[in-house]
């Protein structure tokens, strides 16, 4: 598979240095396949649907042809995967895609463990260590902090905005040691995602270190995040008229966005074949992607700070990989958009917990809240996008909606009980805590303190690594 850059379509490269380098040194820009193959019709139309490690196995493949023999793309994957996503009925014609089954409880152990490995896979000849440069808001550097803790040959430099993510996040980023170090910025994700594109492009700094990353800037982490796409996908259509009553439904990915890494990935299982009428972009009071939508003006803005943190993003890395895979217009046939402030968030979790019991995080909530105004209200066709609500734009799936024949996938992106004050002010309850999350409470903090400022970040680099 040959890779191209979404700054410079000219650009052609292997899998190997685009996951290796991050991004391209010299434009700035994003590294993409430059097709998506499709998967045989006959895998897809196996019921029962195909195992998980079977989807992923077969989705991977081409996307690694020539670089990775397939014996070898087998046990990563069966060494990544040690868990699995899990599809869990919520209504008549809604299920939740429980993505918190990792060693980290968030979808980003799928994309990161998967990463960690290839990686290694591909470093493992190199005489020189291989330095990942994560910006976080939330859930990212924990995932990809465990994929590689102790793996030989890399280190890993985690960032994230000082006090703004909740108290077991911060545990899960700040108490690693060895070859995992974390950074703590005075400042906000947006502040900590400049220093990281910053030092990318800082040709003294990287004549010095060999660089990459690990957050949905880099391509090995946002191939494998398609993998629950298309599986779930499969088990939805096969379970449906059983689950739902309903026979052959359109199936709608609610996904809670703030990077739109998770969304892209959904994107390139869409582009393979998976049976995904189309998306629902839902997201809190940065709301970029849905403005760019209503109006077709795309204004990156600075994060505001809201009760779903890993979503407070105000200028969305992967809006250039939208941009560059399809036109504004072919982004609404395929979106629905949502936004929702803090008010609404709280809302979610509680109407989600008092209609179905469930029990859902703050992210979920939204996609919760989202899907709920979309299946019972449709498509407004007017509406003010500076307030909460669907935006009134009317994908081409918005028919099978209003006729009843659609069925909605949320996407779970965290454990609720990484949020337990935000759920446990919503529905009077503290969630359940995993052991693993339990585990690193009583470790010591480790994370280094620094100020918002690229020279003091660049001489860290070259001090400690």
């Amino acid at each position: 598979m040959i890779y191209t850059d979404t700054r410079d379509s000219s650009v052609k490269t292997t899998f190997k240095n685009a996951v290796l380098s991050g991004m391209n040194k010299e434009t700035g820009g994003l590294y993409i396949p430059v097709s998506f193959p499709k998967l045989d019709q006959d895998f897809l139309n196996k019921n029962p649907e195909p195992s998980f490690r079977e989807v992923a196995f077969q989705m991977a493949k081409p996307y690694v042809d020539g670089e990775i023999p397939d014996e070898d793309l087998m046990a990563i994957i069966q060494d990544a995967y040690n868990f699995n996503p899990k599809v869990v009925p919520l209504d008549k014609n809604s299920y939740v895609l429980e993505l918190f089954h990792g060693p980290t409880c968030a979808f980003k152990d799928f994309g990161a463990r998967f990463m960690a490995r290839v990686m290694s896979y591909f470093n493992k000849d190199e005489g020189s260590n291989l330095h990942i440069l994560v910006a976080t808001s939330g859930d990212t550097g924990s995932a990809v902090g465990s994929a590689f803790h102790n793996v030989p040959g890399i280190d890993v430099t985690i960032l994230y905005p000082e006090g703004k993510i909740s108290h077991i996040q911060e545990k899960q980023l700040s108490t690693f040691t060895g070859n995992v170090r974390a950074l703590k910025v005075k400042g906000t994700f947006d502040d900590c995602q400049k220093l990281v594109k910053t030092a990318f492009t800082d040709e003294e700094l990287r004549a010095k270190l060999r660089l990459s990353s690990a957050n949905s800037i880099n391509i090995s982490r946002l191939l494998p995040q398609a993998f629950y796409y298309m599986y779930s996908s499969l088990v939805v259509k096969n379970r449906s008229a059983l689950d739902t009553k309903i026979e052959n439904p359109d199936v709608v990915m609610v996904v809670p966005s703030g990077n739109f890494g998770n969304l892209t990935s959904g994107l390139i299982a869409k582009e393979m074949g998976a049976p995904i009428a189309g998306f629902v972009a839902a997201t809190n009071s940065n709301r970029t992607i849905p403005d760019w939508i209503a109006t077709g003006d795309y204004n990156a803005r600075p994060s505001v700070e809201t009760f779903a943190n890993a979503m407070d993003v105000g200028a969305p890395s992967n809006y250039e990989r939208i941009k560059a895979m399809y036109t504004l217009d072919q982004v609404r046939e395929m979106f629905g958009s949502y936004w929702t402030d803090n008010e609404g968030i709280k809302d979610g979790i509680k109407k989600c917990n008092e209609k179905t019991g469930y029990i859902i995080d703050p992210h979920g909530a939204i996609g919760y809240q989202a899907w709920e105004a979309i299946k019972n209200e449709g498509f407004p066709a007017s509406a003010d996008y500076e307030k909460p609500g669907v935006t009134a734009n009317k994908p081409a799936w918005a028919s099978s909606v209003e006729n009843k024949t659609a069925v909605g996938v949320i996407l779970e992106t965290a454990n609720p009980a990484k949020f337990g004050n935000v759920v446990c002010d919503a529905i009077g309850r503290e969630p359940p805590v995993p052991q693993r999350l339990i585990d690193i409470m009583n470790l010591p903090d480790q994370a280094v303190s620094m100020e918002n400022d690229y020279e003091q970040f660049k001489a860290w680099l070259l001090a400690n690594l």
